[in-house]
């Protein structure tokens, strides 16, 4: 297929994840934590820059974008998958995701699996369309490493979470305003 449908794809499902990263803060009236505040960073910054290249470049040149956006959502992606490691070993207790299917790290990680793999797609149909495929590897490769990179950076410059806070209901169910350190067990 041509770089351009894949490019067009990842900026579709960028603006899907980007509409329910504010949906979730705006419609929901959850509050982000770093990790949701990261993520989000990372998906409109690839949102910004396929919007002004397609709109700036020529329109046979567009699969170029994909090499440019692919650090960013692998920097996303690296961390949706932190984030949900977090929260299935207890460190977070996050809320559930848009309509109640799983929790938002989780639509988080599934959106930037679906945004990496067209954003690679792209780098390997621009490969082929511009160099026969020499050096899509390459280029695959670094943006792996540089979004990886980036992704550590944010994880090890995240300022502390709050301690717990834990807020129940009339009915005594715990409401999660956002992603919270997980409230610790009372002992007998």
């Amino acid at each position: 297929m041509k770089a351009n449908f894949w490019t067009r794809l990842a900026l579709a499902v960028a603006s899907a994840m980007l509409a329910g990263s504010l949906f979730l803060s705006i419609g929901m009236g959850l509050k982000a934590c770093p990790l949701c505040l990261y993520e989000r960073t990372f998906v409109m910054g690839v949102v910004g820059l396929l919007v002004m290249g397609m709109a700036v470049l020529p329109v046979p040149r567009p699969g170029s974008l994909a090499p440019l956006a692919l650090p960013m959502a692998v920097a996303g992606l690296s961390l949706a998958g932190f984030h949900v490691y977090l929260d299935r070993s207890g460190v977070l207790d996050c809320p559930a995701g848009i309509l109640g299917i799983g929790h938002a790290p989780d639509q988080s990680l599934a959106g930037y699996l679906l945004l990496t793999t067209a954003l690679v797609l792209g780098v390997f149909a621009a490969g082929r369309a511009e160099t026969g495929g020499g050096g899509s590897w390459a280029v695959v490769f670094g943006g792996v490493v540089l979004g990886g990179l980036l992704a550590f950076a944010c994880i090890k410059s995240a300022p502390p979470l709050p301690p717990p806070n834990p807020t129940y209901g009339p009915s005594g169910e715990r409401i999660l305003s956002g992603c919270e350190p997980a409230v610790p067990e009372e002992g007998p």
